[in-house]
């Protein structure tokens, strides 16, 4: 018996310490597309890969108040200078002139690859004529002098149109030299991390770098502008956005694990008014806790945040075991020597069951997110129950008990239990009330938007709203999808489509797009116009009879025809061509490759009025394109996520049904254990569509939190016994659970405050219902 006593207890610390070591090597993220699914659709597949890697996701926005215009332009520049240095950082830019220089370069020597208008017919005499009068006449604009310093290279006027491509990005004002907002209080600075979106400890080094940097410089110009010592940096982006979400959801999981501890641990305090009680009744909670962040960890390769924060209302659960072991044993020593185990094992056993049963549902979840809390659930439930039932008694020292608490239970049974049962005909009524106001809301119950997950605070959306308006940033919603064996077939496609979707810009059903094909042409069309341009003598000659009339000498063209001859002669352009600049990262946004698939996106810019996309869809009718938009993928994505999740949870309340049906043979006691559960989830959810609370994700997993927790009270309530110990206990049980959930409703994280907030008043509202619905009195 002692032997098996050491193994028992020996092998649950080694368990423990490899738990800790897990745990200590365990990776924690508040990626939101861990609530991804797992295998997507092809529209999701688009989805899921901006939000993971996408260009838009390495995207920075950067705002610098306070002080003068003219001190933030100089700590605007100091800065991107700064981060510009740093690898970390793709492309910087603060419309500052120069900060484009690298790619002004690669596109001016690569123009006759670039330009739509080379063709044979713009290098012939007739052509070369039009085109250098245009160029000519171009001189009398207000950037004539700049064009004036072109027109020996460039006098077909290649570059101006390449030129505007990238103006086009440039869509924010300008003062004192830098961009900033349209009020002019704020400079603005745009930049791209070389780390994806999705990877939170790259974006959070970025963006400790960042600051670092603006302190730097801020420290640098304090001297010339004293007044900059109250100049502030802002931040937004998606990664920025990633970042405070997990320090949001760590936080406040930490601070609400710690206050729902200290809250249960003094509540046990009053009760047993025993520290040897109190830490032996926390052995089961931590080992489940430690227990479903090691699955989870194991299983998932990384465990989310709101996982973490679930792990808050596992202690209120978990926490019950150890509470039905001291207080239903009685004062009689009898916790250790297995009388326990006998008269109240197999109950709460059923109702480990009965909670596992409704959390397997969750491990076939499409969703790793969803999986995540199944199994944290069930590994954290298991463990813990497990600990009590195995462990805990061996840990008990001989004849240990807690005080008599058999006055307070009886205190407790004629002061609050014995009025409940008076009010047994309130559960119906409640019941039936719950379910018409459902009923008659039962369209507008449900948020189906991807929003309700998001942990990003009104003030920071609203922050980004302003940067983004004012750097005309991307926020793309539209994507034209173009597919294809290789990039040389979708690069083919882009060009093809390059008309029409011209044409839908002329007639005003788009404000513009961007297309990959712009700055790397498919290799066919970039030998047809390289095949374009003549030899050197060929092109002097033509230029003889092309300049007749024109007030420019062939002699001048010198640096033309040089510029020609080399572009006949140079490599084409690749990927590889623009390493270095900016211009690599747009385009590794703008062409994704997949194993025997390549696919180019080509966003869409919506005019003031917003994109009829009907209209749009019609027009691109008969085109080799698929139209995807992001927002509505998205809210199908998550609609398709919640009515997963209904199914799942529909199929593990089945099998909870099911397996108290089996076990409890008796349709009269299974409705006993069900009718008070029922009832509290009704109440529940109308609870909260009386308050204006459109239900999400997180408050069917609360719901499922109230049936495991539930189901225990409801239980003890179809046996015979009714000692004031066991009701003494469920009452304590009650109260932990309500400081365990109950303190979330109040978190300012949505998801937490939704789990929080059904699955606290939830347990009360169960263990009332049983109470009055119980027929058995005291013994």
């Amino acid at each position: 018996m002692k032997s098996q006593r050491t193994l028992i207890i020996g092998l649950w610390l080694l368990a423990l310490v490899v738990g800790a070591l897990l745990l200590a090597r365990a990776r924690f993220s508040a990626d939101m597309s861990a609530f991804l699914p797992a295998a997507p659709s092809a529209e999701q597949q688009i989805l899921v890969d901006q939000l993971k890697d996408g260009t838009v996701s390495r995207l920075m926005l950067v705002g610098i108040e306070g002080s003068s215009g003219e001190a933030r332009a100089a700590l605007s520049q100091g800065l991107a200078s700064r981060l510009r240095a740093r690898a970390e950082f793709a492309a910087v830019s603060n419309g500052e002139a120069g900060s484009f220089e690298r790619e002004r370069a690669l596109l001016f020597g690569s123009r006759y690859l670039l330009s739509p208008a080379v063709t044979p017919a713009r290098f012939s005499e007739a052509g070369l004529n039009a085109a250098i009068g245009d160029s000519i006449a171009a001189l009398a604009l207000p950037s004539g002098a700049w064009l004036k310093t072109l027109l020996p290279a460039d006098p077909s006027g290649e570059t101006l149109q390449l030129f505007e491509v990238l103006a086009s990005q440039e869509s924010a004002s300008l003062n004192e030299g830098v961009w900033a907002s349209r009020d002019g209080k704020r400079a603005l600075l745009m930049v791209y991390t070389r780390a994806a979106g999705s990877d939170t400890d790259a974006q959070e080094a970025a963006i400790g770098l960042l600051r670092d940097d603006f302190g730097a410089t801020r420290a640098s110009l304090a001297g010339r502008y004293p007044a900059l010592a109250e100049s502030r940096l802002l931040l937004s982006g998606p990664g920025v956005f990633g970042v405070e979400a997990r320090e949001r959801i760590r936080d406040e999981a930490m601070r609400f694990s710690l206050l729902g501890t200290l809250i249960i641990v003094g509540l046990l305090w009053a009760v047993y008014r025993s520290a040897r009680a109190l830490l032996l009744g926390l052995v089961p909670v931590a080992s489940g806790a430690l227990a479903g962040v090691v699955a989870v960890s194991l299983g998932f390769g990384v465990v989310h945040g709101i996982t973490l924060g679930f792990g808050i209302t596992l202690i209120g659960e978990a926490v019950d075991y150890s509470i039905y072991l001291f207080i239903q044993s009685g004062s009689a020593g009898a916790a250790g020597d297995g009388e326990w185990r006998r008269r109240f094992w197999p109950t709460v056993r059923l109702g480990v069951m009965t909670s596992v049963c409704g959390f397997a549902a969750l491990l076939f979840s499409g969703f790793p997110g969803l999986a995540q809390l199944g199994l944290y659930s069930i590994a954290g439930l298991v463990v813990a129950a497990g600990v009590t039932r195995f462990v805990l008694p061996l840990l008990l020292p001989s004849g240990f008990a807690v005080r008599d608490l058999s006055t307070l239970g009886e205190r407790l049974e004629s002061v609050v239990l014995r009025p409940l049962r008076r009010l047994r005909l309130l559960v119906p009524l409640l019941a039936l009330s719950a379910l018409a106001i459902l009923l008659w809301n039962h369209e507008n119950l449900w948020n189906r938007d991807l929003a309700a997950l998001s942990p990003v605070p009104a003030q920071q959306q609203a922050l980004d709203a302003a940067l983004r308006a004012d750097l005309g940033a991307p926020d793309v919603r539209y994507l034209a999808v173009l597919g294809g064996p290789d990039r040389e077939a979708v690069l083919r496609q882009a060009e093809r489509l390059t008309p029409r979707l011209d044409g839908l810009v002329a007639q005003g059903l788009l404000a513009g797009y961007e297309s990959p094909s712009r700055y790397l042409p498919s290799r066919a069309t970039q030998e047809a116009r390289r095949a374009s341009l003549p030899d050197a003598a060929t092109l002097r000659a033509r230029l003889q009879a092309a300049l007749v009339g024109l007030p420019i000498q062939p002699a001048r063209l010198e640096p033309f025809v040089a510029a020609v001859d080399a572009a006949r002669r140079a490599p084409l352009l690749t990927p590889a061509s623009y390493k270095g600049t900016s211009l690599a990262l747009l385009l590794d946004g703008l062409l994704i490759d997949r194993p025997g698939q390549s696919l180019a996106l080509l966003p869409l810019r919506a005019p003031q009025s917003g994109i009829d996309a009907a209209a749009l869809d019609k027009a691109l009718a008969g085109q080799p394109v698929r139209l995807v938009d992001l927002k509505t993928a998205s809210n199908r994505l998550y609609a398709a996520y919640l009515d997963e999740a209904l199914e799942l949870v529909a199929w593990g309340m089945l099998a909870i049904v099911l397996l108290l049906a089996l076990v409890l043979r008796s349709p009269a006691r299974l409705l006993r254990v069900l009718l008070p559960l029922l009832a509290a989830g009704l109440v529940v959810v109308a609870g909260h569509v009386l308050a204006g609370v459109a239900l999400s994700l997180l408050h069917l997993v609360g719901l499922l939190l109230l049936v495991a927790i539930g189901s225990n009270y409801a239980l003890f309530f179809v046996g015979s016994e009714r000692t004031p110990s066991l009701l003494l206990s469920l009452l304590v049980a009650n109260a932990t659970a309500l400081a365990g959930f109950g303190l979330l409703a109040f978190s300012s994280v949505p998801v937490l405050a939704a789990l929080g907030g059904t699955a606290g008043p939830g347990a009360l509202l169960a263990l009332l219902f049983s109470v009055m619905l119980d027929r058995h009195e005291p013994a």
